[in-house]
């Protein structure tokens, strides 16, 4: 998929909202292809695997196209078809948890998070700190940094209050900012000393 950037999508995205009620089985297939890797990536936040992060897709869309007016009457419609996604992810990781499966995998999140931070210098820093947030929270950040959600936006997607999306938000930026000092700081330090020294003034 190519990149795009965030206003080409949303009007991609709605144009393919529009058609739902008149042409519902292009416009899912062209909604597939336009959203699905990004909603794999979300899934993952909450699944840990790629293979039940896709299940959770496959899923999602099977409930659209089943009540496709849904999505075409949603006041926000992306944020409703991420929530629909998610919704579908938990339903797996219960089901697994019921199964018997243990704790979900950590290093699906780890791999997430570094494909969302990989143009940071700091990258494989910020991964290991994200892979350490709760779930709530690390899903929040990626909302708010990949996909460029409001906070309004996230709150309709989580089906959370505002308040409580950025208060999230805000823990996980506090703990980054924390565990990210020390790095700053060596940085800093390494930095010619003809740099961080200011001339002497003669008395």
């Amino acid at each position: 998929m190519s990149a795009q950037s965030p206003n080409d999508f949303q009007q991609s995205f709605l144009r393919s909202v529009r058609k739902l009620t008149s042409d519902t089985n292009g416009a899912l297939e062209k909604m597939f292809d336009l959203t699905a890797q990004r909603l794999v990536r979300l899934a993952m936040t909450v699944t840990g695997t790629q293979q039940d992060a896709e299940d959770a897709l496959q899923a999602a869309f099977s409930r659209i196209a089943a009540k496709p007016k849904l999505l075409a009457k949603a006041d926000l419609p992306w944020p409703y078809l991420i929530r629909t996604v998610r919704n579908e992810a938990l339903r797996i990781v219960q089901k697994r948890r019921h199964a018997g499966l243990g704790k979900i995998d950590r290093a699906g999140k780890e791999q997430s998070a570094e494909e969302v931070f990989q143009q940071e210098e700091t990258a494989d820093h910020v991964r290991r700190i994200l892979s350490t947030l709760p779930p709530a929270q690390y899903e929040v950040v990626i909302l708010k940094h990949w996909e460029e959600l409001t906070f309004a936006e996230i709150a309709e997607a989580l089906g959370k209050s505002q308040n409580t999306v950025a208060s999230r938000y805000r823990y996980a930026m506090e703990k980054l900012q924390r565990s990210l000092e020390p790095i700053i700081r060596e940085s800093s330090s390494s930095e010619p000393s003809s740099k961080r020294c200011s001339p002497s003034v003669d008395s």
